[in-house]
């Protein structure tokens, strides 16, 4: 190459050249012929390779290939060939060694930034396959593979700093460990969030999807990020509240993923009954009540029954045939401490369906049908008397 080089400089002296203009024109000829065949091969690659790549993933009846090889990590395989092909090509076609060195420096620094990019992509890209797969599409990763991103560009500039001052790389690392302090102290949140994703993972505290409550932080609603520094909540009425990581591992939350797992939300609510209608029933009651299927199991105190506990029976019955209750979980109807306002009877129990609008349907729709049916028993529900009540017992 070097006698080529020699021979198209004699011959452009012949024709009359100048010296100095003679080396400008070989100079970037050279450069002209490098970058013509770096993106001939660059074409090839393109126009050739890659179309043939995508459609043998397109066949293939596995996924792996259509995420680690997808148009994004493809682009960037393509970009790498362009100057590695100009890193083979300058040093036999330049043989001037101050723009030799020059030019091999630029495309190293080019394909080290080329590099790191193709890498992220690559994190990128399992990233995408990992939240596809069963197993793994639960877990908050997205910080994780964030983190990866992080290292692999600070090594990669670092690298770059080498490169352009001519050093080895491992003396920027050893010159950093004085700095080690101030770079905490920048990505201190970073480095916390990091911690605390990992230990959120590890512990399958949080998931994407998952309904927390965390009032400190006004938070009430589905996860629907996690990132190295934050943790996106969407409310109920839509508002979008960011949580630091390490503030879920710190602090207090309240995660429902074990009620939706377990197949029933709890309904733990009273109502209070005058305690001046609570009485034994009379044998016509009785009577009536007997010819009731709801009676089925019910077990006699005496010879007389207070009106109050054949109501309790009542409603448990009303509950274990409930078709939207969960009969296999805990179910019970129970009298609490009395107090000024009456006394309470608490319905306890779980409904078959987790959602929101039907447990809420549920739970009036239930509350509802109880109240209806106390003056079938001779109670009534105990209520602070009003302006209309006062005035109706003067005029009586």
């Amino acid at each position: 190459m070097g006698k080529i080089y020699e021979s198209i400089s004699a011959w452009l002296l012949q024709l009359g050249m100048s010296e100095g203009l003679t080396m400008i024109l070989l100079r970037a000829g050279a450069v002209l012929a490098i970058l013509a065949v770096a993106f001939i091969i660059d074409g090839i690659c393109r126009k050739l390779i890659v179309p043939i790549v995508r459609k043998i993933t397109l066949k293939t009846e596995s996924k792996w290939d259509d995420y680690l090889l997808n148009d994004a990590m493809l682009n960037d395989i393509c970009r790498l060939i362009v100057p590695v092909a100009a890193y083979a090509l300058i040093p036999m076609l330049l043989p001037d060694p101050y723009l030799l060195d020059t030019l091999l420096k630029l495309c190293s620094i080019y394909i080290i930034i080329v590099f790191v990019k193709l890498i992220c992509t690559f994190i990128s890209s399992l990233y995408s396959l990992a939240s596809e797969h069963e197993k793994m599409k639960d877990h908050s990763l997205k910080g994780f593979y964030q983190m990866l991103k992080l290292v692999v560009i600070c090594f990669g500039s670092i690298i770059v700093i080498s490169t352009i001052i001519g050093k080895n790389p491992l003396a920027i690392l050893t010159g950093l460990g004085a700095g080690t302090a101030v770079l905490m102290l920048v990505f201190q949140d970073t480095i916390k969030g990091f911690v605390a994703g990992i230990q959120l993972i590890a512990n399958d505290m949080l998931r994407p999807g998952d309904w927390i409550t965390m009032p400190k932080y006004g938070a009430d609603g589905d996860v629907i990020e996690v990132t190295l520094t934050t943790v996106k909540v969407q409310n109920w009425d839509k508002t979008i509240i960011t949580v630091p990581p390490y503030a879920l591992v710190n602090d207090s939350f309240q995660n429902w993923r074990g009620m939706f797992d377990f197949g029933g939300r709890r309904i733990k609510r009273s109502i209070n009954i005058d305690m001046n209608t609570v009485r034994f029933c009379t044998a016509e009651e009785l009577a009536g009540f007997r010819q009731q299927p709801w009676m089925e199991g019910f077990e006699e105190t005496g010879k007389e029954e207070v009106n109050l506990y054949v109501f309790r029976h009542y409603v448990e019955y009303y509950l274990r045939h409930h078709p939207k209750v969960n009969a296999d979980m805990i179910m019970t109807v129970r009298q609490l401490q009395p107090t000024a306002q009456g006394l309470p009877v608490e319905l306890y129990f779980f409904s078959a369906d987790t959602t929101w609008l039907k447990y809420e349907r549920l739970q009036a729709e239930v509350f509802d049908h109880v109240l209806a049916m106390l003056n079938s028993f001779g109670l009534k529900v105990f209520q602070t008397p009003t302006g209309m009540d006062i005035q109706s017992a003067r005029i009586s």
